[in-house]
């Protein structure tokens, strides 16, 4: 089983920045990509970026240019780093692994609000 535990997460003017993180615990060894998702109110469950082990690393199209994601092995972390924040970036963003063929762990997720 792999733990995943997200922070970072709060309010920011529009065309700010957020940093948020992702601490995974447990089973990490198992773990073969991760990535970020978010879910606004009375939407569907967005991608937002995928990582994979080997480094490659690949974001929604709204998000390219702004959010730039990373990992840091040796904490067993994953980063998301949000700039040019918009109204409509507004979600809980959440970090997933996949320990299979699929992103089967997920965190609880940590809230981001943008205001104008």
């Amino acid at each position: 089983q792999v733990q995943l535990v997200e922070s970072g997460g709060g309010l920011v003017q529009a065309g700010g920045s957020l940093r948020l993180s992702c601490t995974a615990t447990g089973s990490v060894f198992e773990i073969n990509a991760m990535g970020w998702f978010r879910q606004a109110p009375g939407k569907e469950r967005e991608l937002v970026a995928h990582i994979s082990t080997n480094g490659m690393t690949e974001y929604a199209d709204s998000m390219k240019g702004r959010f730039t994601s990373s990992i840091d092995n040796a904490k067993n972390a994953l980063y998301l780093q949000m700039n040019s924040l918009k109204p409509e970036d507004t979600a809980m963003y959440c970090c997933a692994a996949s320990t299979a063929r699929a992103y089967n762990c997920w965190g609880r997720g940590t809230q981001v609000a943008v205001s104008s």
